[in-house]
């Protein structure tokens, strides 16, 4: 039998309180550890009058989002989701998913991104802000700000810094539509019992915002010149849809993906490094031998540098920048193992049963990572230990829905690594700064997941 999370009350009320209570506390996933540790790999949750079905178990991670991954669809996400992001990939199935992941896939080839050209201007705004600062200096927001304008350049053809204040609003509502979002899907089909006012005017904001960009280029759409190719991707997505509204639904799909992800990569990634500082060491060592006096980073450089791969692969194991994800099954199915006496046996997965997905519990899973799977470990990826992790780790999703944007990310990351720890090779935790466990510092939930106190660190 599938081991069960206890719930006290009907409904499973006390479950969903005490989540939503450990959210607002900022340790939702300290908070479920010690259960985790308990159940095992898979196990169920009645609440709200549905039995959910969780796994944190390879075989069934690779059947559902691979080979079985027509058997699963989005479900209530797409309605929770609906009013903040729209019609677009990240709430789609079947045809209108295949064919908006292929229009998606285009802006990711441009050479210039390839050759990591495309990366240097906002790297160095980058750097000159941090330059600016003093003292005690929080790189998360400075992280966000990058993000959002290599997103931004990308899709609409236009950085957002170049738009102050309209970023600074932008930012604002984004971050309010993501938070709440992520409650309505707690929710499940109760989604619509939250839904407050703040939210509603934060979500027409993100939209808005779109919309201007949306605009600009069907203005242009005719008109030849040096900047005729700046909306060439909104103008590409509004030559197949000939809708500006899926248009804008679009973009605010990649923004949402584009933006959070890589800041929280790199807001943890410094967050670790400060921390412990054997691996910084061996990091700055590393950049100093490849690049030398160099400043342009190119994609042979990165291929060079081993240890910022292994860097980077450790930070996304222990903070995969979606901690948590879930399918639907649109037809009756089964999972090959969580069933039975001893867990090896198969799950009936009923139509319209849920299955949730935990990449932050599976990463830390002492059996596939070693004792020391709480810690940060960059070694580990070193040699053969985790040669055979598959379906182990998962931090850019797999399958068909393999993350279109995962070299974007990775190349965007290792740049603005590179360059930071180049410009300010003394980077340092402040003094007396608080040191928790792995895992037990506060962090924030919205769609994605990131430092609850920032990155607070020393530059000189």
């Amino acid at each position: 039998m599938t081991a069960q999370f206890p719930v006290k009350w009907p409904l499973g009320i006390d479950v969903l309180r005490s989540q939503l209570a450990a959210i607002a506390d900022d340790r939702l996933f300290a908070y479920q550890q010690p259960f985790i540790d308990k159940l095992g790999p898979s196990f169920t949750l009645d609440m709200l009058g549905a039995t959910g079905y969780t796994t944190m178990d390879p075989m069934n991670l690779e059947a559902m989002l691979s080979t079985r991954f027509e058997d699963f669809g989005m479900g209530f996400r797409r309605q929770a989701l609906l009013p903040f992001i729209g019609e677009g990939i990240f709430v789609q199935d079947s045809t209108a998913w295949k064919h908006s992941r292929e229009l998606l896939r285009r802006p990711f080839l441009k050479n210039h991104y390839q050759d990591l050209k495309g990366f240097g201007e906002h790297v160095e705004s980058l750097i000159a802000g941090l330059s600016s600062s003093s003292g005690v200096v929080d790189l998360q927001p400075f992280f966000f700000r990058f993000t959002l304008a290599t997103t931004t350049a990308l899709i609409f053809g236009q950085s957002v810094n170049d738009l102050e204040e309209a970023q600074q609003t932008f930012a604002k509502d984004f971050n309010y539509a993501s938070m709440i979002s992520t409650l309505r899907m707690r929710l499940q089909d109760f989604y619509w019992a939250y839904n407050p006012s703040r939210y509603r005017a934060a979500c027409s904001g993100v939209k808005e915002f779109a919309n201007v960009f949306v605009k600009q280029a069907l203005q242009e759409k005719n008109r030849t010149g040096p900047n005729s190719d700046r909306y060439a991707f909104i103008q590409d997505l509004y030559d197949e849809m000939q809708d500006p509204v899926l248009v804008r639904d679009q973009l605010v799909n990649v923004l949402l993906a584009g933006r959070d992800t890589t800041a929280c990569l790199l807001s943890w990634t410094f967050f670790l490094l400060v921390r412990h500082t054997s691996a910084l060491d061996r990091l700055r060592s590393e950049i100093r031998s490849i690049m030398g006096d160099e400043r342009e980073l190119t994609r042979t450089h990165v291929q060079k540098m081993s240890y910022l791969k292994y860097v980077l692969n450790e930070t996304l194991r222990l903070y995969p920048s979606v901690p948590i994800n879930f399918r639907i099954a649109q037809k009756t199915t089964w999972l090959p193992r969580g069933g039975g006496s001893d867990g090896n046996a198969p799950v009936l997965v009923r139509r319209g049963g849920g299955v949730g997905f935990l990449a932050y519990y599976l990463h830390r899973r002492k059996d596939l990572y070693g004792d020391d799977a709480h810690e940060f470990r960059p070694e580990r990826w070193e040699g053969p230990e985790l040669a055979n992790i598959g379906w182990g780790y998962i931090p850019f999703h797999g399958g068909p829905r393999l993350c279109l944007g995962k070299d974007f990310a990775l190349m965007e990351a290792s740049c603005a690594v590179v360059r930071i720890i180049q410009t300010f090779p003394n980077i340092r935790l402040p003094p007396d700064y608080p040191v928790v466990p792995t895992g037990q510092e506060k962090q924030t939930l919205t769609v994605f997941l990131s430092s609850a106190d920032g990155c607070k660190v020393l530059l000189d």
